[in-house]
């Protein structure tokens, strides 16, 4: 029978799907030019499932038969979840009001999709983490295609939804040959299985692969990223800003639970594999950059790069890498959104120039929206003292302790290949006049302002003071290590 701690190990994804049911039944009384009363309602039902982390943080609970848990790991990747929808959801007031697609069904079914990003950093079992994938995905196939009629919305959705569904098909069929050469799909019984030693290691290392797979189409890494330019390119701006930076962090979470929880007594046969995957995640993404114009196209390459640089803390498979993805995850988030929150002011209903020439000229035209912009491309660099900085800073220092020195080394070349990409944004804002041709561009309200202002304010923060980020994140991990989750 279930019981009170059952309910504890989902309790924030929990109110999040509570909420967004509530929330579709009230939006039926809610008129169409008053749908912004929806929205806050959304941030209202976030901000009460962020409010229960504090009363959860310094447990170590599993439930419903050791099938997801609460710990600190997955307490901090809510709060990340549940930070970066609440950003979102500030920046979609103004942006589907302009472009004439601010619909209440958005902001149920991006609270639907936060849950089950939450419940993938919760889950200690395999069938939990399919189940939660399909949470988070179906929800975001709609979300992709909300800016109907634009075929180019459409289509991100028609080729997110065929992609996602079949790298779906890819995780269960991982998943049932893991059943087949384990007995479980429980995280840690695989491993106690592995450490006593499996009959069929063949059918084991076939499902881990097509695992992979799966969980690589959801963070974008090579070769199992072709979807992203397109869909990100296609997608409403305020989707694309997040699923760059959500479903990265769900994803890593996954990842994280699947290879050092349950697969960590194999560490020997993944690693490498995980490792050669992370450099071509970095070449592939950071060289690919180098060629766009379209900056929405730029910054998915880029969340691609950004994968790879990620799977250097997953290719450690200890505390310290661990420790290293969730604060590049965190600073990552924060950096991705003032890119794009900036990117939401560019054009109104009348069209959406995300050409790099658009941007020509924007310290003349909004300069705080020009620095804003010009502080993430740095950031995204790692340049110091911002927080792409300090997160790679962490992520490579776990890499060179590791013995992963030639993994770092990749990971600073690819670095500076993106310096290139990143600093012609901010040469173009500052060095070029605007256009003959230059587009309007939206006005800022104060929802959009306190996004733009908060996720610029974290960028720096995070740089110049990384501590007490950092000091929640090793908190988060060494609770992880003593319940036996993590490989010290």
């Amino acid at each position: 029978m279930m019981n009170v701690n059952d309910i504890y190990t989902i309790l924030p994804p929990l109110v999040l799907v509570a909420g967004a049911v509530v929330l579709l039944l009230i939006d039926l009384a809610v008129p169409r030019e008053r749908k912004s009363v929806t929205a806050w309602l959304g941030i209202i039902v976030l901000a009460l499932s962020a409010a229960t982390l504090p009363l959860l943080w310094g447990q170590n609970l599993v439930g419903f038969s050791n099938m997801v848990a609460v710990d600190g790991y997955a307490l901090f990747t809510d709060g990340l979840v549940a930070s970066i929808a609440i950003v979102t959801v500030l920046l979609t007031l103004r942006y589907n009001t302009d472009r004439g697609i601010m619909r209440g069904e958005f902001y149920p079914l991006l609270l639907f999709s936060a849950s089950g990003m939450m419940l993938m950093a919760h889950a200690v079992n395999l069938l939990v983490v399919f189940v939660a994938i399909e949470l988070l995905s179906i929800p975001l196939y709609i979300l992709c295609g909300f800016a109907r009629p634009r075929l180019e919305s459409e289509e991100s959705s028609m080729k997110y939804f065929l992609l996602g569904a079949f790298a779906s098909g890819f995780l269960v069929y991982g998943i049932a040959l893991i059943y087949g050469a384990t007995g479980t799909t429980r995280l840690a019984e695989i491993a106690s299985k592995i450490t006593s030693g499996v009959n069929d290691l063949l059918l084991l290392y076939a499902g881990v692969g097509l695992v992979l797979v799966g969980l690589g189409f959801k963070v974008a890494a090579v070769p199992f990223h072709m979807w992203t330019p397109d869909v990100y390119e296609g997608a409403p701006t305020t989707v694309t800003a997040f699923m760059a930076t959500a479903t990265k962090a769900a994803g890593f979470a996954a990842v994280l639970r699947v290879f050092l929880f349950g697969l960590a007594p194999a560490l020997a046969t993944w690693q490498p594999v995980i490792a050669v995957i992370a450099v071509l995640t970095m070449i592939v993404g950071n060289v690919v950059a180098l060629a766009q114009t379209n900056l929405k196209r730029m910054l998915a390459y880029s969340s691609i790069a950004h994968a790879g640089y990620v799977l250097i803390g997953v290719a450690t498979g200890n505390e310290l890498g661990t420790t290293g993805v969730l604060f590049y995850l965190a600073s990552y988030a924060v950096t991705t959104l003032a890119a794009f929150a900036v990117m939401t002011v560019m054009g109104t209903a009348s069209g959406e120039d995300q050409s790099l020439d658009a941007y020509a000229g924007l310290i003349r035209r909004r300069p705080w929206l020009a620095l804003v912009m010009a502080l993430a491309m740095f950031s995204l660099t790692g340049v110091p003292p911002t927080a792409g900085f300090a997160g790679k800073y962490f992520l490579f220092q776990a890499a060179i302790g590791s013995g992963l020195v030639w993994l770092a080394i990749i990971g600073v070349l690819t670095s500076a290949i993106s310096a290139y990409f990143y600093l012609r944004v901010v040469v173009t804002m500052f060095m070029r006049e605007p256009g003959a041709e230059a587009q309007p561009l939206s006005s800022t309200n104060t929802a959009r302002g306190i996004a733009i202002f908060a996720t610029a304010a974290a960028t720096l923060v995070f740089g110049v003071l990384p501590a007490p980020l950092l000091n929640v994140v090793t908190e988060a991990v060494k609770a992880l290590a003593s319940a036996g989750r993590l490989p010290a």
